[in-house]
């Protein structure tokens, strides 16, 4: 299958969006009082709060990567003189 320019446009920009929102939530997520047993940033156990957010991020950092990776590869099949 190959992708038009368009989609692999698309789908490079949902993965670049993906890298450019998912680190500052988690962020957001670590300064988060919630995210530790103490209730001081840093300090204590982490709570399943910051486990649970971790798990997203990190998955959703993944899918992003690998949509992105896809429109790349469909951007240079695009490229590529038909057989």
């Amino acid at each position: 299958m190959v992708l038009s320019r368009g989609w692999s446009l698309f789908l490079v920009g949902v993965g670049v969006w993906t890298w450019v929102i998912w680190p500052r939530f988690a962020v957001a997520i670590w300064n988060d009082p919630r995210s530790w047993s103490t209730g001081t940033v840093g300090e204590g156990a982490a709570t399943g709060f910051l486990w649970v957010h971790a798990l997203l991020i990190a998955a959703s950092l993944a899918i992003g990567t690998t949509v992105g990776v896809l429109g790349v590869r469909g951007w240079r099949a695009g490229r590529r003189p038909s057989a």
